[in-house]
């Protein structure tokens, strides 16, 4: 997968053009480039090929039209379906927003949740592993009850939570605060036992400056996670800007100190709790 800045005036057509002059020049050197992704208000473009090379990628956008790509990171082609999903095209290859049209073309932004069972450890050797591993069992339901609802996609069991992946940052927002509501029933029914989570969730675009996909969203949406409280849900300060006019309410909560990153994060908490 590449990653293209776009000189600023550069329309959704000119890279279809350009793409087109790709799928011309391609066999030349060995490489499919099978779609991408525009996200034209960020002005970049996002191209998943199949290649032998880096080299062999940049060498067809370099003799189609000359457009090279800033970055080009190697991908496993069943990670780049979990995290971005089964993605419709257009008739030029661009990607479509899930039910939005023909010209609802799909920026490559994705946002991405973990969830973790508060004190999970404290949690076993205060019921023994059977009972936990029954509890874990209902953080699980829970959690894929939620993503199959919301429209998330679960990219792997951490042991102690879930990963998923969002198109829709609201929709991430909304599956995080069902559950919490639904873990808070469970709560209520068993107060013996209550189960809680932390939630984190960051939103970014699939080529940063990691050589990972989505390598910077998935550490910090881990990190927002870790910092969490147990029954919050902390997002990054992108999520509510992508969430405006969406009904989503969120408290912002300054800047933290996370494991990994060099500077403090601006963080929010999504409110989740209703209102009597």
């Amino acid at each position: 997968m590449d990653i293209h800045n776009l000189p600023e005036g550069t329309t959704a057509e000119d890279v279809a053009k350009a793409h087109a002059k790709d799928m011309e020049t391609q066999r030349k050197y060995g490489v499919e480039y099978h779609k991408y992704w525009v996200n034209e208000s960020g002005r970049k473009v996002f191209c998943l090929a199949h290649a032998p090379s880096a080299e062999a990628a940049a060498c067809v956008h370099r003799e189609a039209h000359g457009l090279l790509a800033e970055k080009i990171i190697e991908v496993e082609p069943d990670v780049a379906e979990v995290f971005l999903g089964g993605t419709e095209t257009n008739n030029v290859g661009a990607v479509l927003l899930p039910g939005g049209g023909a010209d609802a073309r799909d920026p490559g932004i994705r946002t991405i949740l973990f969830t973790d069972v508060a004190n999970s450890t404290t949690l076993t050797q205060l019921i023994g592993d059977e009972a936990a591993l029954a509890m874990l069992g209902v953080h699980d339901a829970i959690v894929r009850d939620a993503l199959a609802a919301l429209g998330g996609r679960e990219i792997k069991h951490t042991g102690d939570g879930i990963m998923a992946s969002f198109v829709s940052a609201a929709s991430a927002v909304r599956c995080a605060i069902q559950i919490q509501r639904e873990l808070d029933k469970h709560a209520q029914a068993n107060p013996e036992r209550p189960l809680k989570v932390r939630v984190g969730a960051a939103a970014g675009e699939p080529v940063e400056q990691n050589n990972d996909l989505f390598g910077s969203t998935v550490q910090l949406a881990a990190r927002l996670c870790a910092h969490a409280q147990p029954e919050q849900i902390l997002v990054s300060n992108a999520i509510p800007d992508l969430c405006i006019g969406k009904g989503l309410l969120f408290e912002e909560q300054g800047e933290v100190v996370l494991k990994g990153f060099g500077s403090p994060v601006r963080a929010h908490a999504a409110a989740w709790r209703q209102v009597n």
